[in-house]
């Protein structure tokens, strides 16, 4: 892969694995940018066998069940997949990324921290490979296949994931036979209007727990709160959703007939106790930047 920047008690953790990798600097008001190889995309596609896929869910690797997230019914929402890569260091992991309206039709929105995990305690970049989207995926299947991402960005204004302003991030995904995933999978509406506080919110994800074991979807109904400081702005929710979900949408006005809302932020950290429970979540309030990285979207 090669990264350039273009265009103008308890813890705190972060609910993906630790990812990074190495990209330029960007310029104001710009979007690092990744572009993976097509020899790396086919790789990709062809590393994450069903045994890979299933060895993400082994009992060793699973947080306690949820106690106030539940499976979510019937088919996953529109849009929702679950996201797949390997961190050197690290190993395997998964996140959680939505299919949200594009020119290209290719588009997902996820979290920063899920493509960009910052530097190992040595300073050494964290390599990332094999990223594919899973659309659709429910008990423990991809019934659309794997669409392996072709490119993917951050905002500049993204700190890595020792920050927590601005953690978001679009993902460009090659169409499969033919197909692009958006005319697949429908998708999640997305707006960066202020939104009221709080808010009614459906939150939904992939948590490698012990509850689905990653392999289907979990949510939660909440409220959501605005809470702002002299760093950042965020939304806040008292969801128990294990790690996995980084990256999971936080939606509004759900239609329970279709599971269509709209994102108003995505899931970026959360409070664990020692045990590994998750007792609340955190999202990045969206911003100017992650507006124009969004718009950008569809030319990746």
């Amino acid at each position: 892969m090669t990264s350039i920047a273009v265009r103008s008690g308890a813890m705190v953790a972060v609910l993906g694995a630790a990812l990074a990798v190495t990209a330029a600097p960007a310029g104001a008001s710009g979007d690092v940018v990744t572009e993976v190889s097509e020899a790396d995309r086919d790789a990709a596609v062809s590393y994450w066998t069903p045994e890979r896929i299933e060895a993400l869910s082994s009992e060793d690797r699973l947080a306690p069940a949820e106690k106030i997230g539940t499976e979510w019914e019937g088919a996953p929402p529109p849009g929702l997949g679950r996201l797949f890569y390997t961190s050197t260091p690290g190993g395997d992991g998964s996140c959680t990324a939505t299919v949200v309206p594009s020119s290209s039709k290719d588009v997902a929105f996820t979290a920063g921290h899920c493509v960009n995990g910052g530097l190992t305690p040595d300073d050494t970049p964290i390599e990332i490979t094999n990223v594919v989207f899973a659309p659709a995926f429910d008990d423990g299947k991809a019934p659309h296949g794997l669409f392996p991402v072709r490119a993917y960005a951050w905002p500049d204004t993204y700190g890595g994931p020792m920050a927590s302003a601005d953690d978001d991030a679009v993902l460009a995904v090659d169409p499969v036979d033919g197909k692009h995933v958006q005319d697949l999978v429908g998708t999640q509406d997305i707006s960066f209007d202020e939104v009221p506080s709080p808010v009614d919110s459906t939150i939904v994800g992939y948590p490698a727990s012990k509850l689905t074991r990653g392999k289907s979807p979990v949510s939660c109904e909440l409220p959501a709160t605005f809470e702002s400081n002299s760093v950042y702005s965020s939304w806040t929710s008292d969801c128990d959703m294990a790690g996995g979900s980084s990256g999971g949408p936080w939606l509004r006005d759900v239609d329970p007939a279709t599971g269509k809302g709209t994102i108003f932020s995505v899931t970026s950290k959360g409070t664990t106790n020692p045990d590994g429970t998750t007792e609340d979540l955190n999202a990045a309030a969206f911003t100017d930047a992650v507006r124009g990285l969004y718009e950008r979207a569809g030319d990746l």
